[in-house]
């Protein structure tokens, strides 16, 4: 209780107790300028009249599935190029994982300026090849701007998927595959009966964390597209800061984050229990 007591006072301080103030607050009328007034389960009953964050919700389970496909999709690509024992893999492993050091804030500030219809260098790229006449609109549209989130997204976050891959195929013994290699067994039977298996926890944890994070998203659609166009990109975090900053409703915005909350933790649980069954 001696070694642990450090530990389980700093997540007293940074989440257990922002929580309990988050909880009071979500049974307040609490504008932004003003004092707190006990409101009791209001708060919870207007969120079914929140048309934003009920279309948030809709816009982010979209978001999260194509996000969440595309970046395993890429990162399978990477890995089985960076996991190569050639000349320069190493320098690939660098540099797939460089860009999730940057801030998503800052990395969306990069991309807006890249994008933009003004002076970006990706309108000057296209132009040049010859594949637009003009400004070709990444943010203009809701598809091409949900297009320009996710080209962000897989670019700042691939690097570390691809990472925790390789440590999970590099901890797989090599004499299984020399093994399976003797009795004659293809590629293809290879990776079903050695390599999915003994990836599986490492793949349940890194969907876990797609899913999450997907869920989570907010500083890439605040700085790229601020919602729009017409609110086809307000996600479930972008809503919650809608309703506390822009409505000034801080204890609407708290309900709406404690249904957030209980929706990941369930979420989460079941993801944990699927996990552990499978694992027995």
């Amino acid at each position: 209780m001696l070694l642990v007591a450090p530990l389980a006072l700093v997540v007293a301080v940074v989440f257990l107790i922002p929580l309990g103030v988050l909880v009071f607050m979500s049974f307040q009328d609490w504008p932004l300028l003003g004092g707190p007034t006990p409101n009791g389960m209001d708060n919870y009953a207007a969120i079914g009249s929140n048309d934003l964050f009920l279309g948030a919700i809709s816009f982010t389970l979209i978001y999260t599935l194509i996000a969440t496909i595309i970046i395993f999709a890429v990162s399978f690509v990477l890995v089985a190029i960076s996991n190569s024992r050639r000349r320069g893999a190493r320098f690939y492993r660098t540099a797939f994982f460089l860009p999730y050091v940057v801030g998503t804030a800052a990395a969306s500030l990069i991309w807006y300026t890249s994008v933009n219809d003004q002076n970006g260098i990706a309108n000057e790229v296209l132009q040049a090849v010859g594949l637009t006449d003009g400004p070709w609109g990444f943010l203009s549209t809701p598809p091409q701007a949900l297009f320009t989130v996710l080209t962000l997204v897989v670019w700042k976050f691939i690097g570390f998927q691809v990472l925790v891959l390789l440590v999970g195929l590099q901890s797989i013994p090599d004499q299984l595959y020399e093994a399976a290699r003797m009795d004659g067994a293809s590629t293809m039977q290879r990776l079903r009966y050695i390599t999915f298996p003994y990836l599986r926890p490492t793949l349940a944890l890194l969907f876990m964390l797609s899913v999450t994070g997907s869920l989570l998203a907010f500083d890439q659609f605040l700085v790229l597209t601020r919602g729009g166009p017409d609110n086809s990109t307000v996600t479930i975090m972008f809503a919650v800061y809608n309703t506390a900053f822009e409505q000034f409703d801080l204890g609407e915005a708290a309900a709406l984050s404690i249904v957030l909350l209980a929706a990941l933790v369930v979420l989460n649980s079941v993801q944990f229990r699927f996990l552990r069954a499978k694992n027995d």
